[in-house]
């Protein structure tokens, strides 16, 4: 067997050794208090950045570049995966968390500046990200050096799949959505893997976000307000 697997089975004794009585209230239902939506980036511990141990807390969602956008034959729509927790177990917050120096805004922003490819898989996620990136790179000052432009992006994909949640009659009004960066990369200033909020329910603006949110001020940042 891999020995890495192995090494997996081993923490695992560990985690059900430590979980064993955490599940006594959620085996037969769950109720989340939130949805979260991140890059499966191995960099970003999806869970571990809330310090969750919580069995049942949070419904976490993970893919490339942090899609809440699924293609099916009648056109995009909410990510099955996003919605699931908001249709069915009452959650009523969506978490949107983009990162530092992701990997798949950098292939898209490559796909979309130099016209490089990935494999199929790969390219369909790309695909979904274009069209909601692409104006960004367009706005994008032409000076700008490469990692300040692909951290710009992270934001403004965090921005724009917000507003694919917010903008559809799928997701009702009493859902609030937060769109957030976490930041291993020195990039905002805080501690490595800290969480910035840079949106809620759609805006952006740092000061009104400041003042419309003052429990949370001091987490409220942008690297890009355009």
């Amino acid at each position: 067997m891999h020995q890495a697997f192995v090494e997996l089975l081993e923490r695992n004794a560990d985690h059900a050794e430590t979980f064993d009585s955490r599940f006594d209230d959620v085996q037969d239902a769950q109720r989340p208090d939130a949805v979260t939506v991140c890059c499966s980036d191995s960099r970003v511990l999806q869970d571990h950045v809330w310090d969750n141990d919580r069995p049942g807390h949070i419904f976490t969602c993970g893919n490339i570049g942090n899609r809440v956008v699924q293609r099916t034959a009648d056109g995009d729509v909410v990510s099955g995966d996003v919605l699931y927790p908001i249709a069915h177990t009452g959650t009523d917050l969506v978490v949107v968390m983009g990162h530092t120096g992701c990997g798949a805004v950098t292939a898209t922003y490559d796909a979309l500046t130099d016209g490089l490819s990935e494999p199929p898989g790969i390219e369909h996620c790309l695909d979904l990200l274009k069209p909601h990136l692409e104006a960004g790179v367009e706005a994008l000052p032409e000076d700008l050096g490469r990692d300040e432009a692909i951290n710009r992006l992270v934001e403004y994909n965090v921005d724009r799949q917000v507003q694919f949640l917010v903008a559809s009659e799928q997701v009702t009004d009493d859902v609030t959505v937060v769109g957030v960066v976490y930041d291993f990369q020195d990039v905002y200033g805080g501690q490595r893997g800290e969480v910035h909020v840079i949106n809620v329910d759609g805006e952006r603006d740092v000061d009104r976000l400041r003042a419309a949110h003052p429990d949370v001020e001091s987490r409220i940042r942008r690297r890009w307000e355009y």
